[in-house]
């Protein structure tokens, strides 16, 4: 099988509260992509995003921007899926000049997250199904599977892990950006108190903190697990092998 085409424009999709601004964060730290923090998320929320010195305001003219600038230098853009981003792009070929990839984490840990931080969150806002949208969509689009990283998998084992994905879609595996200094980003100013964790860390790392509210002992919660467990279970049956520790 020949190796997959470096592409121009990468991304990565990912429920809240799921490692994806870490992963954000080891990308940058490599120097090779020019970075977007949720773009798709800032539209939703009636943000624009600026691209190339213009700002756009349409997820179609987001989308032309990111080719156009990828022209000089590759992109790299995270989102997260508290909103229905593949309807968004009924426009469009979803897939098209685009590599999307997506990162799970355990729905227990994401969701108890989620509503630590946000206790208003409502089932949808917990984003695997949404997420789920997006790589069906993508998978009916190119006919394969697209790459899906396990976020648990990925603070035990972050080399492999990382290796893993570079080789999925075709970019030089670079060790040195596995850790990075810590502090705040100006690309998630407007959202920092969701970004506390990665903002105080170095590296990829699992937080053993035990949140006030569990699954375990709020039927919303509970429910909201219920519902998004197989969206959960459906991606990462489809993550990424790695060779035997």
């Amino acid at each position: 099988m020949s190796a997959p085409v470096r592409p121009a424009v990468l991304a990565l999709w990912s429920p809240p509260r799921s490692m994806s601004t870490a992963f954000f964060r080891m990308m940058v730290q490599r120097g090779d992509f020019r970075a977007y923090h949720e773009p798709f998320s800032e539209l939703a929320a009636g943000h624009g995003v600026e691209v190339g010195g213009r700002r756009l305001t349409t997820p179609e003219e987001v989308l032309r921007g990111f080719t156009a600038e990828s022209a000089r230098t590759p992109v790299f853009f995270k989102d997260t899926t508290e909103y229905p981003h593949a309807r968004l792009f009924d426009a469009l070929p979803l897939a098209e000049g685009v590599t999307h990839t997506f990162i799970v984490r355990d729905p227990r840990r994401a969701i108890e997250s989620h509503y630590a931080v946000n206790p208003g969150v409502k089932l949808p806002e917990i984003g695997f199904e949404y997420q789920y949208e997006i790589f069906d969509r993508v998978r009916r689009e190119t006919g394969r599977d697209p790459v899906v990283v396990d976020a648990d998998v990925l603070v035990e084992r972050p080399g492999d892990t990382v290796r893993a994905y570079c080789e999925a879609v075709g970019i030089p595996y670079d060790e040195r950006a596995l850790s990075w200094q810590s502090g705040e980003r100006s690309e998630w100013s407007r959202t920092s108190r969701w970004h506390q964790d990665v903002a105080r860390s170095s590296g990829f790392r699992q937080s053993d903190r035990r949140h006030a509210v569990t699954v375990d002992d709020s039927p919303v919660l509970a429910g909201y697990l219920r519902h998004h467990l197989p969206f959960y279970e459906e991606l990462r049956s489809r993550s990424l092998a790695l060779p035997a520790a």
